[in-house]
């Protein structure tokens, strides 16, 4: 073994041995504790990535009793694996059942604040998908709605509960690369092209009107169904908001913010795909948080998307690097991080991808403690404002002045529209929106 390895591993024994116990404070006691033995009841709304998650919640002792999903396939099939009698034919009657402690929101963006909004003002605690919501309006009345029913709301970023991940966040604050100032993070891989398709009738045992729900009606295509949606304004938030919100996240946790950007600027154009995505496939986007405008003070966040590459970025499909006054670090959640000391001497190294189950722990920890969950709702919506941000700049073509308080775009009435969306008269259209 060289001595440079030995270092390494000397090193990462001594510095990073608290792995899964990062000191950082992730919240104030905010919600109704739980009895630490009591076994929690879960209703499923969204059946393909609820499935998924939800084995991971039934693993760890929460018990499925309830599960939603418009298409009655998806139904049948997550109603089988958890031996249920019957599904819910409304999304009200899980909010409506008195048994259920907690909601797992696992459904298209378009359906995230409002499921995740009813949800709390019913009493239950919620894990909301990521991004937490279809547009930054939405976001803070999310946090409005966990507040004021003292639920707890965590959102589904589980980087932030990933002990490899969590360790070079740790270096980061611990000052190993110096002072970072500035942080990127990409989302660089191969999406397939959706083609272009006619309205046409929706396939037998899915029911189209329960799933466009307070979204303005648009008549359905096979090419905005499952998964696919993702590319459309009217129900997703484009690859920023499936994929690249997770670096963003990342990029935001290691860099210290706590607070919204002030500027916004840079591009996302449709440079690759022919077909009728409505999103950027390519998005170069800078984000300025200007403190007190002194050296040293400012950070720059730099998202960079390309959804047509074939290729790696610094060694990471999806990836962050953080650029600090001494050095430097790589991180990507599906393949560990490397930290560069100056001359890019590689000084700490470690392989791993992120995981499920210990985010799935935070948040049954959280709601037996009341506690705020190390991805609390305020957390999740700074970091789905920022794919927002680049959304809006995508499809204004002008950089924004944002109001990191009053969360409005300024001088701009055309960009600041777009901090809403419109809803069809709806019974799920959260109030204030």
């Amino acid at each position: 073994m060289s001595h440079q390895r030995s270092a390494r591993r000397t090193f990462l024994k001594s510095s990073l041995g608290m792995a899964g116990a990062v000191a950082f404070t992730w919240g104030t006691p905010a919600v109704q504790a739980r009895g630490a033995n009591e076994r929690l009841t879960l209703g499923i709304l969204g059946c393909s990535r609820g499935l998924v998650v939800g084995k991971e919640m039934a693993e760890q002792g929460v018990r499925v009793v309830s599960v939603y999903d418009p298409d009655a396939a998806r139904v049948e099939k997550v109603s089988q694996h958890f031996q249920l009698k019957r599904a819910a034919k409304d999304l009200r009657e899980v909010l409506d059942n008195k048994s259920i402690d907690a909601v797992l929101v696992a459904t298209p963006d378009h359906w995230h604040a409002p499921a995740s909004i009813l949800s709390a003002d019913a009493g239950k605690h919620v894990y909301v998908e990521k991004p937490c919501s279809h547009n930054i309006r939405e976001g803070r009345l999310m946090v409005e709605a966990a507040r004021r029913n003292k639920i707890v709301m965590h959102v589904g970023s589980q980087s932030r509960s990933t002990p490899v991940i969590q360790k070079p966040i740790q270096m980061i604050r611990e000052g190993m690369i110096g002072d970072v100032l500035v942080a990127k993070a990409w989302n660089s891989q191969r999406r397939p092209n959706i083609g272009h398709v006619a309205p046409s009738k929706p396939p037998g045992g899915f029911d189209y009107d329960q799933w466009v729900g307070p979204a303005v009606w648009q008549p359905f295509r096979k090419n905005c169904y499952h998964y696919t949606w993702h590319w459309w304004y009217n129900f997703g938030t484009g690859d920023a908001g499936n994929d690249g919100v997770h670096e963003l996240d990342i990029a935001v946790w290691g860099l210290g913010i706590d607070s919204h950007p002030s500027s916004v600027s840079g591009y996302g154009v449709k440079m690759y795909f022919d077909d009728d995505q409505q999103f950027p496939d390519t998005q170069y986007v800078t984000y300025d948080y200007p403190a007190n405008g002194e050296p040293g003070q400012r950070r720059m966040l730099v998202y960079e998307q390309r959804i047509w590459s074939p290729y790696l970025q610094e060694g990471q499909e999806n990836g962050n690097a953080f650029y600090g006054t001494k050095g430097m670090l790589i991180l990507g959640k599906h393949d560990g991080w490397q930290l560069f000391g100056e001359r890019n001497k590689l000084i700490a190294e470690e392989k791993g991808t992120y995981a499920i189950a210990p985010h799935v722990q935070e948040f049954i920890d959280a709601v037996k403690s009341g506690r705020r969950s190390n991805t609390d709702i305020e957390i999740g919506h700074r970091s789905a404002t920022l794919i927002h941000l680049a959304n809006i700049v995508a499809r204004t073509g002008r950089p924004v002045r944002f109001d990191p308080t009053a969360e409005q775009i300024l001088d701009n009435p055309e960009a600041n529209a777009l901090i809403r969306r419109e809803y069809r008269d709806h019974w799920a259209t959260p109030k204030g929106s």
